[in-house]
């Protein structure tokens, strides 16, 4: 947990996937995120939470579905949504957010 608000703490913006293995919807998130982190390179901070296997930070974001992403900004969440969002959604928020 220490690492994760030593990430999302940073003053550039950092989207957080919550996901977990068995969730259709997050397989499908995980080549756009790609696509989000090829076009945006060192713009884009991107990681990916296991809900299973970090408890405590889903219910620390009260995390209820899967995927959910937050856009943090120097440490607060700025931005949330749940299910599958679109590349180009993704990459007008960095900006907006930069």
């Amino acid at each position: 947990m220490e690492s994760f608000n030593k990430i999302i703490n940073s003053d550039k913006p950092v989207l957080v996937d919550f996901f977990a293995e068995w969730c259709g919807p997050c397989k499908t998130m995980a080549p756009i995120l790609k696509d989000v982190k090829t076009q945006l390179g060192d713009v884009a901070t991107i990681i990916k939470v296991d809900v299973d296997k970090n408890p405590e930070a889903s219910a620390a974001y009260q995390i209820r579905s899967v995927p959910t992403l937050i856009l943090f900004k120097n440490g607060k969440p700025v931005w949330q949504q749940s299910g599958v969002v679109p590349t180009s959604e993704l990459v007008k928020l960095f900006k907006q957010f930069q």
